[in-house]
């Protein structure tokens, strides 16, 4: 079975993947830029979720073959704009951004530890963060 590469919105997404089904907005997400190629079977995609007058949750995708690498960021002070042909990410004017941290080191930290079982992880937990 071969991936549909070239979708950058779920209206193209329902034409070219018959058995699609879509929970909530699709489009939440909406695409910056993209690259593939059909025949090498690689993707590479910048998607961007605006957060109104607070930034944006930029993820980056990267595909090939069967293997997928995902990133997802918060960038603050930031909106998206332009329509779909020149969509950009810029700074929002006068953004008061925060320098409070989301999740704290201890927070991380206590997250994290339950998943270790062995001193060695737990080593390497201490020494991450």
């Amino acid at each position: 079975m071969s991936k549909t590469l070239h979708n950058s919105d779920i209206s193209g997404a329902r034409q070219n993947v018959k058995d699609i089904n879509v929970f909530g907005n699709g489009d939440l997400f909406q695409l910056i830029s993209k690259a593939s190629s059909k025949a090498e079977g690689w993707m590479k995609s910048t998607k961007a979720m605006s957060i109104p007058g607070a930034g944006c949750v930029i993820q980056v995708t990267t595909q090939q073959g069967d293997n997928i690498a995902e990133a997802l960021t918060f960038v603050p002070g930031v909106t998206i704009v332009g329509d779909a042909s020149n969509r950009r990410i810029v700074f929002i004017p006068d953004c008061e951004v925060t320098e409070e941290p989301i999740l704290t080191v201890a927070g991380l930290k206590s997250w994290l530890e339950p998943l270790a079982d062995d001193q060695q992880i737990k080593a390497d937990i201490d020494l991450i963060i």
